[in-house]
């Protein structure tokens, strides 16, 4: 996937409709901070942060998986599923 596609899908996600479900929206979020940070670079946050929790979860969930700059699965596998 280009930059300028990766641009062009990031966008579309915020013109979206209907509100995705909570777990659309977690793959969505830790996809794309994986795919734009890297593996991730913070703590965990806090007990009573239950949102930001699961969004640290899920991205945690991929480390190692993507890689930043080609926004590929290193384990080569082609999952239209596991896309951005």
């Amino acid at each position: 996937m280009s930059q300028a596609e990766f641009d062009k899908a990031a966008e579309e996600v915020k013109k979206l409709k209907t509100q995705p479900a909570d777990e659309e929206m977690l793959f969505i979020y830790s996809h794309f901070k994986q795919a734009t940070v890297g593996d991730v670079n913070t703590e965990r946050p806090g007990m009573l942060d239950f949102k930001g929790k699961a969004k640290w979860d899920a991205w945690n969930g991929l480390k190692g998986k993507i890689c930043a700059k080609t926004y590929t699965f290193t384990d080569g596998t082609k999952d239209s599923s596991r896309q951005l």
